[in-house]
């Protein structure tokens, strides 16, 4: 005669890339949240590294970067001018502090305004009036 055999086995459950599915061994860990680089911070970095292509001959100019990257010129333009800004505002950009939710401190939209001032003493002081959180600049 059969006997009937029970396993048990803890698996969790995760969703994956374009909303496949995945089991895993042992319970769900849950991840710490540790928020979201802000948008401008990403937009700088990308800026720093398009620039440093194009220095390096891997790419020849703005609209071949906007060719690869799928955007218009006009954006890549826009993206590249936040190398305009100070550099001690840059850092700070890149240095931004996450976000848990909502919307980021600081938008494209203002700093590009600071970026289209053409000097730098201005800029720290616009800078100084969005009240960023993290370090000042001086």
């Amino acid at each position: 005669m059969t006997r009937a055999l029970t396993i048990t086995k803890q698996v969790s459950f995760r969703s994956a890339r374009r909303g496949r599915k995945v089991i895993e061994d042992g319970a769900a860990s849950k991840a710490p949240d540790l928020g979201r680089v802000p948008r401008v911070s990403r937009l700088m970095a990308l800026a720093i590294h398009m620039e440093e292509l194009i220095r390096q001959g891997e790419v020849a100019d703005y609209a071949e970067l906007a060719r690869l990257t799928h955007v218009t010129c006009p954006r890549v333009t826009q993206i590249m001018s936040l190398l305009h800004l100070a550099p001690d505002i840059q850092e700070e950009l890149l240095k931004l502090p996450r976000s848990k939710g909502g919307r980021d401190p600081v938008q494209e939209k203002m700093v590009r305004s600071i970026a289209a001032v053409p000097g730098w003493r201005k800029q720290r002081a616009m800078w100084l009036e969005l009240n960023v959180p993290g370090p000042a600049v001086r």
